[in-house]
C-alpha cells in the first residue's frame, strides 16, 4: 500500500483511542463512513493491538 493509500485510510481513523486493536479499527472506521477500499485495508492488518498511526502504516505498506 502506498503512502497515499495509508492517508486515505488514516482520515477515517481520526479520533481513535490508541491503543487499540484491529477489530477497533475496522468498527472506528465504518462508523466514520470508510469505503470500500479503506475497509479492505484495514481487515487486511494483522490481529494485533496498534498503538498509533505509525504502526498501522508499517502493517499496511507490507501488505
Amino acid at each position: 500500500m502506498t503512502q497515499v493509500d495509508f492517508i486515505h485510510v488514516q482520515k477515517f481513523l481520526s479520533g481513535v483511542d490508541y491503543p487499540a486493536t484491529k477489530e477497533q479499527l475496522v468498527e472506528h472506521a465504518g462508523k466514520k463512513g470508510a469505503d470500500e477500499q479503506a475497509m479492505q485495508a484495514l481487515r487486511r492488518l494483522p490481529e494485533k493491538e496498534y498503538d498509533g498511526p505509525n504502526g498501522i502504516s508499517k502493517e499496511l505498506a507490507k501488505s
